[in-house]
């Protein structure tokens, strides 16, 4: 499960022109960097480029942040979304907690930029979108038996564009991430 990621654009440039585009076309204070939580809007990467939309579909009694890459083609709340309105999550990171309830930060060596594959429809008004999910890799499993499914950046513009390797893509194993500590650290000096 993918419940907080982070975006942050201090040291990445591609970050940084994906703010920069979306501060242009919604506004300055519309959005801001950070750490990104359900129902917060976030920068969405489409065919034609960033989109801010909603984290989560809201549905009647709860509300669905993440989808199963393993069924979203035969659950009806998604279907139509995986053929036609598939998205990319850019972010430099994601959170996940241990059962000791220990927050811990998952990247992606050698790279700024961490792709997790999703998808949105419009609810409510507005575009929301959800992340995907997929089982746990070896450098995931310690920690939960669960992750995003992350794309190499090869592999982002066919997941926008391609539906036969959109539908392939749903059932890769995504990359090893290396992971650290995310706790805050105390000091006795």
């Amino acid at each position: 499960m993918c419940g907080r990621y982070q975006f942050t654009a201090e040291q990445c440039e591609e970050i940084q022109q994906i703010v920069h585009e979306i501060q242009r076309r919604y506004g300055d204070n519309t959005w801001q960097p950070g750490e990104i939580r359900p129902t917060a809007s976030a920068p969405v990467l489409l065919g034609r480029g960033p989109e801010l939309m909603r984290w989560g579909y809201q549905l009647p009694n709860t509300r669905v942040i993440n989808a199963r890459a393993e069924t979203a083609e035969e659950k009806p709340l998604f279907r139509g979304s995986i053929t036609m309105r598939r998205c990319v999550i850019p972010s430099t990171g994601f959170y996940e907690w241990d059962q000791e309830k220990r927050k811990h930060l998952f990247r992606l060596p050698g790279e700024q930029v961490l792709y997790m594959a999703g998808l949105y429809e419009k609810r409510e008004g507005e575009n929301r979108y959800c992340i995907l999910t997929t089982k746990a890799n070896p450098s995931m499993t310690p920690i939960h038996d669960r992750m995003p499914l992350v794309l190499r950046r090869e592999q982002v513009d066919p997941w926008l564009r391609e539906p036969q390797e959109a539908s392939l893509l749903l059932h890769t194993v995504p990359p090893e991430l290396d992971v650290t500590s995310a706790e805050a650290q105390l000091s006795l000096w």
